[in-house]
């Protein structure tokens, strides 16, 4: 049994990460577009510096929910038959145990260099500028795929949707595209799809089966199943 996991936000909400913007529109006291667009970096290059820099440090006073345990322990039932693709840049699920994991939207302990275009592991607070370890120039932002830009793996995740034949999106809104354009394609190619959310979401309607409430309760419920099922069969 093949199976991809989308997660996005709602998944680490429970460990007290925030959730990517609030009701009124603003992601931890900032306009979007002044943190989380080329053109923010460009314009006021400390500010967003500074966001990321202390969005790291939070994420990791944070520890890892029972979902993300869960999903830890499906993938040790099914190996390289599990992909979670997720949306989110705390590094979590890697914390919990996943190895299968793609970052779509790239991750908050990563660097990447403007220079030599190399990622590699932050190596302190970007706004103090520190030097690439591959090629020596202070040309370091934060390894995080804002609007506008291209998000990762793209071919990968098309591939593992092509051949799954179980697609769940987890904690996500159905809002941000191409993630939530992800349950349309596996459908097509026959997969059975769920959605596990706190609520609806704005795709909600798309999916073969729903279940609605907290992630550390629904997630480990259905990883549970997926694993019984996998002793039947």
């Amino acid at each position: 049994m093949r199976v991809v996991v989308l997660t996005g936000a709602g998944i680490s909400a429970e460990s007290g990460v925030p959730t990517f913007r609030d009701a009124g529109g603003l992601w931890e006291g900032h306009r979007v577009e002044d943190v989380a667009t080329p053109e923010a970096f460009e314009r006021d290059p400390d500010t967003v510096q500074r966001f990321y820099d202390a969005r790291r440090h939070a994420v990791a006073l944070a520890e890892p929910n029972p979902a993300h345990d869960a999903l830890a322990r499906l993938e040790e039932a099914l190996g390289d038959e599990l992909l979670v693709v997720t949306q989110n840049i705390d590094g979590l699920h890697e914390r919990a145990g996943s190895t299968r994991v793609l970052h779509m939207h790239g991750e908050l302990a990563l660097a990447r260099c403007l220079a030599c275009a190399g990622r590699s592991p932050v190596p302190g607070d970007l706004v103090e500028r520190p030097a690439c370890p591959a090629c020596g120039e202070r040309m370091l932002r934060p390894d995080v795929v804002w609007f506008g830009e291209m998000p990762y793996g793209l071919d990968e995740i098309e591939a593992a949707l092509a051949a799954c034949d179980v697609f769940a999106a987890i904690g996500t809104s159905g809002a941000v595209y191409p993630a939530a354009g992800f349950v349309v394609t596996a459908a097509e190619r026959g997969a059975r799809t769920i959605e596990l959310n706190l609520a609806a979401s704005e795709i909600t309607g798309l999916f073969d089966e729903v279940r609605h409430g907290p992630a550390s309760t629904v997630v480990p419920a259905w990883c549970e199943e997926l694993v019984a099922g996998l002793g039947r069969s």
